[in-house]
């Protein structure tokens, strides 16, 4: 769905955490990052793929990685999604799509035969020069964190 591409710059943003900190790409910098879009807090699919995340985070740091996860819901429900889930990880609030539309993963979806505006499930691996590295345009929601660290063995040729 997304417009970007491998190789290139990913798009620089600011919005607010869970907690309400600023925080924007920048302050990432010098870091691998996975920039995971998801639809919505607490739902079936976006909740399997967040507690995977959680399972695997230690094993995420290890490859020195740094999660970041990015919604259109506002700041308090994700932070009752971290609560209730204990993630460890920064959740963006993107109530506005001023990101999801940066990253081009906002776009028509279908669902039991009803079509409908939603944001595609996309993750984006960021290297420590701000360049993605590699897109899961249909991240394996219960498989995410292994796709992700197979990719990077693949992109360093390990």
């Amino acid at each position: 769905m997304t417009t970007l591409n491998e190789g290139q710059k990913a798009p620089a943003f600011k919005a607010k955490d869970q907690d309400g900190n600023a925080v924007s790409l920048s302050d990432y910098k010098g870091k691998k990052i996975v920039l995971y879009f998801y639809p919505e807090d607490d739902t079936p699919t976006c909740t399997i793929q967040a507690c995977n995340l959680r399972d695997n985070f230690s094993l995420l740091q290890q490859h020195g990685f740094t999660v970041l996860g990015v919604s259109p819901d506002e700041v308090k429900k994700h932070k009752k999604f971290e609560g209730k889930y204990d993630l460890p990880f920064t959740l963006i609030a993107d109530p506005e799509k001023k990101i999801v539309d940066k990253y081009g993963v906002w776009g028509e979806k279908t669902l039991y035969g009803r079509t409908y505006m939603g944001l595609h499930r996309t993750t984006f691996l960021i290297d420590e020069k701000g360049v993605i590295r590699k897109i899961f345009l249909k991240p394996k929601s219960k498989q995410h964190s292994e796709e992700i660290i197979n990719a990077w063995e693949q992109l360093e040729g390990k």
